[in-house]
């Protein structure tokens, strides 16, 4: 698992959605402005469109009965000199099967391991459900440039500011998760990036931390079937996306034994809940914080917590997966070495045997998974360093 001291930064392939970037689009007058220098001008502004050079078909890329496909092309912005981005939007083509998106960061170093992925099938890309250079592995510590998942499909500006820098002769890994459950059509989707001059812009680097939870939620009262056994379901979640999904999971329940017995979980009428909190490790200027889970999920809560003080974050009272949002952080919020973010997640697991695109599948034990049928708890939140 990568990190960065104690803290958990997930750049994997999986569900987890939003960038930093994305994270910032919402701070407005309600946020501090982090800057340390004026924004660069429009005029040294660039803004370009790229994509992928064919429609891929993700029910071609499907494997062992899954109805997930990961799927990564890769993308040469052709940068001759040092770039900051400054805003990023993702057009989704296919809108109906796309279940998210993210777009990564291949600094210089990478570019041979990442032109060899895409070389080994004639430049049609290739699949990831593990991270976008470890296909078959877990993390790779990517930096990721932004993202999308079903929501309004706008420009995210980052922070006045605020950038993310793109080192010369690097590229872009355009990941993309369809959900076959919605759709099989031919996708062509595509990222617009802005960029400026890194010399002179004195932009600070945003960055965003993945926190996360484990879902844990077993099959309702009444509802029976083999893969409502937990290690039957597992079983078949890395037949379905591949043995990295059984590393995270171990990872994941590891590191939130503390707050989370998978054998006991916090179950309330029809409601299953889940949290984890995790130690911050220095000062940081928190801009915003985005909310995310699958379709069983039902609220979502992120807190900073200081001592005796708890700070919301982000809370989403009525989570709706198809309008997935970033929310700012309050003016002048600020972690230190020895806080904690904690994420807590609430599903109904009934809704399985209730939504059109869940109730035909065999009844599961649901855990944290890359597919559409499966589920997450993140919180992804937005800082730059103090």
């Amino acid at each position: 698992m990568t990190s960065r001291g104690n803290r958990v930064r997930l750049s994997v392939a999986a569900c987890v959605v939003l960038s930093a970037a994305t994270l910032a689009a919402c701070s407005s007058g309600s946020a501090a402005d982090p800057s340390t220098g004026a924004r660069a001008t429009p005029t040294s502004a660039v803004t370009e469109t790229f994509g992928p050079p064919a429609f891929f078909s993700p029910a071609t890329a499907a494997v062992n009965g899954s109805t997930d496909v990961y799927h990564c092309s890769l993308i040469d912005p052709h940068l001759t000199t040092d770039r900051e981005l400054v805003s990023s939007q993702f057009l989704p083509g296919a809108t109906r099967e796309v279940h998210h998106a993210i777009y990564f960061l291949i600094p210089p170093s990478r570019v041979a391991q990442a032109r060899s992925l895409d070389a080994a099938s004639g430049g049609r890309g290739w699949s990831c459900f593990g991270a976008p250079l470890d296909p078959n592995g877990t993390f790779d510590d990517t930096t990721w440039l932004g993202g999308w998942a079903p929501g309004p499909v706008t420009p995210h500006p980052t922070p006045a500011g605020t950038g993310i820098a793109m080192p010369a002769g690097s590229l872009v890994v355009m990941q993309i998760h369809y959900n076959l459950l919605a759709g099989t059509a031919p996708d062509r989707s595509r990222v617009r990036i802005t960029t400026v001059p890194a010399a002179g812009s004195h932009l600070q680097e945003l960055e965003a931390t993945k926190y996360v939870a484990p879902p844990d939620l077993p099959c309702p009262p009444g509802v029976t079937g083999p893969l409502c056994d937990r290690q039957a379901s597992i079983a078949d979640l890395v037949s379905r996306t591949g043995p990295q999904a059984q590393v995270l999971l171990d990872a994941i329940e590891t590191a939130c034994a503390a707050d989370h017995d998978p054998a006991h979980p916090q179950i309330s009428g029809n409601l299953v809940t889940t949290t984890c909190s995790w130690p911050v490790d220095r000062t940081e200027h928190i801009l915003g914080a985005t909310p995310h889970m699958h379709l069983l999920g039902q609220s979502e809560t992120i807190s900073l917590v200081s001592g005796s003080t708890t700070t919301v974050l982000a809370r989403v009272a009525h989570y709706d997966f198809d309008g997935q949002v970033s929310y700012p952080a309050p003016a002048g919020t600020y972690a230190h070495a020895g806080d904690r973010v904690q994420v807590t997640c609430t599903y109904d697991p009934t809704l399985r045997q209730e939504l059109p695109s869940l109730r035909k599948l065999p009844a599961r034990y649901v855990t944290w998974g890359d597919g559409s049928s499966d589920e997450m708890c993140l919180g992804t939140v937005g800082w730059v360093a103090r």
